[in-house]
């Protein structure tokens, strides 16, 4: 996480909710060889506190997690260059605006015959979201199918100790010059989903942290 303070103002709710909404991000232990990492769908409580998700047999994260092993989930969203000259002001540099926030804590092994309900509240998270959108259920899988595909599959439990978000907007910058850089961000932003991070850059000081 980013170390200037500037950036770490958020309340824990709102880093809470914004990896629940996004619920997708990359999990990272540290294998016998170096970090093994793996991309996943999470489904984060509403407290922040515990996270579900799974993993392929084949995984090589799975098969060094036979036990509860200490592990970190990293979710990213908007994110953007920002050119010096967007701020209309002297002596700035280049740099990136981006939102990250970081889950930290325990990677738990769970009974086999717990995979099944996972997957349905993880699937009918991300369905739910699809309205008007009939959501998919597992029990349109022809009979047997829905068996078979698990069998490749293994259940796990994150027990969250920390999560912590930088959301690095350019509070650091003079309000005019923030803006500046947010309308050039809307225009010519390179990086993932800018029309969102501009919405953040307008914003970026009128939350009060909890």
């Amino acid at each position: 996480m980013h170390p200037n303070p500037s950036f770490r103002q958020a309340s824990p709710n709102r880093s809470i909710g914004f990896a629940r909404e996004r619920g997708f991000g990359t999990l990272a232990t540290n294998g016998a060889d170096g970090p093994l990492t793996a991309h996943v769908p999470f489904l984060l409580s509403e407290d922040g506190k515990r996270a579900e998700l799974h993993l392929m047999r084949s995984n090589p994260i799975a098969r060094a997690s036979a036990v509860p092993t200490k592990a970190v989930i990293t979710v990213t969203g908007p994110d953007s260059y920002i050119s010096p000259d967007w701020y209309h002001v002297a002596d700035q540099v280049p740099t990136w605006n981006y939102v990250a926030i970081r889950i930290t804590g325990t990677l738990v092994p769970l009974p086999h015959d717990q995979l099944h309900a996972l997957l349905d509240r993880l699937s009918t998270h991300f369905e739910t979201q699809l309205l008007p959108k009939a959501p998919w259920h597992s029990d349109k899988m022809s009979d047997g199918v829905m068996d078979r595909m698990m069998r490749q599959i293994l259940p796990y439990q994150f027990d969250v100790s920390d999560i912590d978000g930088t959301w690095k907007l350019g509070q650091n910058k003079q309000h005019d010059a923030r803006l500046s850089a947010a309308d050039h961000v809307a225009a010519y932003g390179i990086g993932q989903d800018t029309p969102t991070l501009c919405a953040l850059m307008r914003g970026a000081n009128t939350e009060i942290p909890e």
